[in-house]
């Protein structure tokens, strides 16, 4: 089985770069190509009361979301022509659903590797992927 086509999970943190130069540097050495996405998480805008309508709150967070992905493919010197995913839903479900829909042979994200109560609390979108994922996922952690 060869990896031809790698989806990369990106976000604001840290690690999400680490997820991407990880990425990349696999697609160069087996000539794979990329493709790269961003999940606004929608229950983030559904939950709280900030006077501001959960539609407002999505469409601007899909407005720097497609900043994220650009800035992302920019820094990764990929071509403008690489495929970017800028979804609204469940991070790990609408990961797996562009994997899925796009055929990727492999998917690459971050994790944070927290463990226990935090993971509990906050979940793990690195794990949900892992779960549902219709090809093999590389997950990568932040350095220690």
């Amino acid at each position: 089985m060869g990896f031809r086509r790698i989806l990369i999970a990106v976000d604001s943190e840290p690690i999400a770069a680490r997820a991407a130069d990880t990425g990349i540097e696999l697609a160069k050495a087996l000539g794979a190509e990329v493709a790269l996405i961003h999940v606004v998480d929608t229950s983030v805008a559904l939950g709280g009361d900030t006077g501001i309508p959960p539609n407002v709150l999505i469409a601007e967070a899909e407005r720097e979301g497609k900043k994220l992905v650009a800035g992302f493919r920019e820094r990764l010197s990929l071509p403008a022509s690489t495929l970017q995913f800028v979804q609204s839903g469940s991070p790990p479900g609408e990961i797996v659903k562009a994997a899925t829909e796009w055929a990727a042979d492999l998917i690459v994200i971050g994790s944070h590797g927290r463990a226990g109560l935090r993971r509990a609390l906050v979940g793990s979108v690195a794990e949900g992927v892992m779960r549902h994922a219709p090809c093999p996922v590389l997950v990568t952690r932040a350095k220690n």
